[in-house]
């Protein structure tokens, strides 16, 4: 005998409805096909279900090739993790094959891609060299880094284009591996954005944080420009930035309406390895409020992810 003075609830006058005609969000037509062996990339994504993130990710292969067709902005917002992973060869053909037509990167991309222009080799072993305060102190990086930014800066240059136009001058010996110097010799923007003192060339003695700023805050501007022909189905795409893209894209889009240019009916994705606040709220959703487009959010490894988004491209036409 329960000491409960309530009693459970008698379920025996619950109404119920038929299954068939209740319908379902998920029927058998909706179903994976197995793969067959040599059926080839075309089969295996259309042998995905279609459902969640199967369906995202065609619907950002379609939007990639539709705005290229309709010569609209396909830009690529990027974190640091998408340059250590190897994966710049890959963006570089997809620049040449029309499906990037502006980079976005924040300060530890730009740093990266640079060390592996000048010697072929990045990342340094943080746990290791922190304790006697050797991070960040790579000579090269620092000084070269920040001379190429002080001289594009009294060029009246951005970053990403400073820091371009030095690898390709001063023949850097794995330029060709380099984003901002084959961007840059393609003469499609690449710009950088920085916060003061998260990167490893502003503890150097040759940075001159006037220029930084100078030149990070041009680069903002002329991401505001490449933004504004997202307009009528451009993408932008944000690949392993947590925080700093996704700040930036915002501020930006808002720049751009604020000015009188229209932004509407556009396509957001955010691939990272993890989905945080910042990027589904100011990449994913907010864009979108009130002015048509969609968001699309693609759970995944970067080195994994974008090979295959760039495998379906070319294989649809690419």
């Amino acid at each position: 005998m329960s000491k409960y003075d309530r009693e459970p609830l008698n379920l025996a006058g619950l109404k119920t409805v038929g299954l068939h005609e209740r319908g379902g969000k998920v029927t058998t037509a909706h179903f994976a096909k197995p793969y067959r062996k040599g059926d080839g990339l075309p089969a295996l994504l259309d042998s995905l279900p279609r459902l969640l993130a199967a369906d995202s990710f065609r619907a950002v292969v379609d939007a990639v090739l539709e705005a290229r067709e309709q010569r609209r902005a396909i830009i690529w917002g990027m974190g640091g993790h998408v340059v250590k992973c190897g994966l710049a060869p890959v963006l570089i053909d997809l620049m040449r094959r029309g499906c990037a037509t502006a980079f976005a990167m924040n300060g530890s991309g730009s740093i990266h891609d640079f060390e592996l222009a000048l010697s072929g080799q990045t990342s340094e072993d943080v746990e290791a060299v922190l304790p006697d305060g050797r991070f960040g102190a790579a000579e090269e990086t620092g000084r070269q880094m920040n001379i190429a930014i002080a001289e594009g800066d009294r060029s009246e240059l951005g970053m990403g284009e400073a820091l371009g136009k030095w690898l390709d001058a001063n023949s850097a010996p794995h330029a060709d591996c380099s984003l901002l110097a084959e961007a840059y010799r393609n003469g499609t923007p690449v710009t950088v954005h920085v916060a003061v003192g998260t990167d490893t060339p502003h503890m150097h003695p040759a940075a001159d944080p006037a220029a930084i700023g100078s030149a990070s805050h041009r680069d903002f501007r002329l991401l505001c420009s490449c933004v504004t022909e997202l307009h009528g189905g451009g993408v932008y795409l944000n690949v392993g930035s947590a925080v700093v893209m996704p700040e930036v894209f915002l501020k930006a889009i808002s720049a751009v309406r604020n000015l009188g240019h229209p932004l509407a009916n556009f396509t957001t994705a955010n691939f990272d390895f993890l989905q945080h606040y910042r990027p589904r709220v100011n990449v994913v959703e907010r864009p979108h409020a009130a002015a048509g487009g969609k968001g699309y959010a693609i759970t995944g490894h970067h080195e994994i992810m974008i090979p295959l988004l760039a495998a379906a491209l070319i294989e649809k036409g690419a």
